[in-house]
């Protein structure tokens, strides 16, 4: 089916997708405040615009006040859930992020809290968790070993990813995974593995994109991926994860200039608006020409709300917490 749908059968599961998405959720689209708070970052995957060895990039990292300062503007707009997302950086150790996490649900407790912070050791998940973080986000990227070792230097293993996904999940946290659609040398094959190990491990959160390429990369002259696949994936994954919250991404956006609301009519229900200083948006470079980089947090929320109107949408207020939790439905 990924390689020879038909725009007819694309339809029908796009139907399909929708009507199992409004059987969880109604028309509710939810909306996570988005705070890239560094862009320095210890690893060096070969996709990524933030690896460590790009001498270009611009580094920067947000303090504790600004990032609070985020979050007040945030709430204040009707934010709900804080994502804070940032490369795998030494300097924000245990000791900084929990003061920091504890800071966040003290000031905002209503708040959900969701941390995307790479892989770390299950002593500091646990103290993340303890301090009050709510959810995490870590993509697998592919669950195909042959193919993840063509994405990222040799000391970094799949096996270890997918151990600090299950570590995540025995401490408590609400998970998110996911992968790049159309990164290089990806086969359908490897896209099975993915929707495999989704519908295995079954996350509470799935976010994909289209994988971009970045001008300071190895990747560099490769093709983006497709949206049409990327949107086919949305809708398949709602059929095998029907709980599931899938964003729609800023890659789609990215591509398409209605690929955010394109992700949501496949069966995607979470959208993330970037609530990040406008001095540093451009700096958390993952890919190129991203959108939005020159937005205030303001115009994000409200042009976000204009555009899920738009196709018979409505955003949440709300923490927005995934069904699968005992007591949320």
């Amino acid at each position: 089916m990924i390689e020879e749908s038909t725009r007819s059968d694309r339809d029908y599961l796009f139907e399909k997708a929708r009507k199992i998405k409004e059987s969880y959720f109604g028309n509710k689209i939810y909306i996570r405040g988005l705070i890239e708070f560094t862009n320095y970052c210890k690893n060096d995957c070969l996709y990524c615009g933030i690896r460590r060895s790009n001498k270009n990039a611009e580094r920067y990292r947000l303090s504790k006040d600004e990032i609070l300062s985020c979050c007040e503007t945030g709430y204040s707009l009707g934010f709900r859930t804080f994502v804070l997302q940032g490369g795998e950086d030494p300097y924000f150790n245990d000791e900084r992020m929990t003061d920091i996490v504890s800071s966040i649900k003290e000031r905002y407790g209503d708040c959900a809290l969701t941390l995307s912070l790479g892989e770390r050791s299950y002593e500091s998940y646990k103290a993340l968790f303890e301090a009050g973080a709510d959810r995490y986000l870590l993509r697998h990227e592919t669950a195909d070993s042959e193919h993840y070792a063509k994405l990222h230097p040799e000391e970094m293993l799949l096996s270890s990813r997918k151990q600090a996904l299950y570590d995540l999940k025995e401490i408590g946290f609400q998970v998110g995974t996911g992968f790049m659609v159309g990164s290089p040398y990806q086969t359908t094959e490897s896209l099975c593995k993915d929707l495999e190990f989704l519908y295995e491990f079954k996350p509470h959160m799935v976010g994909i994109g289209p994988f971009i390429p970045h001008h300071d990369t190895p990747f560099k002259d490769f093709d983006a991926g497709s949206v049409d696949l990327t949107l086919l994936l949305i809708g398949i994954i709602r059929l095998i994860l029907p709980a599931a919250l899938i964003p729609a991404t800023t890659a789609l956006g990215t591509l398409s200039s209605r690929g955010r609301e394109l992700g949501v009519l496949s069966g995607a229900n979470v959208v993330m608006p970037n609530l990040s200083p406008t001095n540093v948006r451009d700096k958390y470079s993952l890919y190129d020409n991203k959108i939005c980089t020159g937005d205030e947090a303001a115009e994000c929320r409200y042009c976000m709300e204009r555009r899920m109107n738009s196709i018979g949408s409505v955003i949440a207020v709300d923490r927005g917490d995934s069904p699968l939790l005992a007591g949320s439905l």
